[in-house]
């Protein structure tokens, strides 16, 4: 349903809210949330463009949050980089569709109940999750997997 743009976009900036004491090099990030680093430096262009991130340059550089956890909700983050496609006309363009179809109006309320999911939820929500389950893939023998809190 979510572009593999947003998913790196969600993983990059959960990374940045998790630790805001230092900036973030793309090296360091892509290590931490296995995205590939040129992926990476195309996914955190348009999130530094819309002030979401904050880039410095030379020594001690790097990416850092620009606004708080809190203030940032997941559907901030899929704005800027895919937005959610809502339906309001025929998506097959027939002219005698004034209005949506059944079909077509059933699928938009669909993407506005995820629109509205996501416009509720904040990064910080993401990260006080106390589910046991950590929030990004470790690494480990060059498999992506989930590890469970010991």
């Amino acid at each position: 349903m979510l572009s593999q743009t947003v998913e790196y976009a969600l993983r990059a900036i959960v990374v940045l809210a998790a630790d805001r004491t230092s900036s973030w090099t793309t090296q360091a990030i892509a290590a931490r949330t296995l995205v590939p680093q040129d992926y990476l430096n195309k996914v955190l262009q348009p999130l530094t463009r819309a002030g979401l991130v904050s880039a410095q340059r030379g020594r001690n550089g790097g990416f850092t949050l620009s606004r708080a956890p809190e203030a940032i909700t997941v559907l901030d983050v899929i704005s800027i980089v895919d937005p959610l496609r809502r339906i309001n006309h025929c998506p097959l363009g027939l002219k005698s569709h004034s209005s949506l179809c059944p079909l077509h109006r059933k699928l938009d309320e669909a993407v506005g109940v995820v629109e509205e999911s996501f416009r509720s939820t904040t990064i910080a929500d993401i990260l006080a999750n106390p589910s046991p389950i950590r929030p990004l893939c470790e690494r480990t023998e060059s498999l992506c997997h989930v590890q469970t809190a010991n």
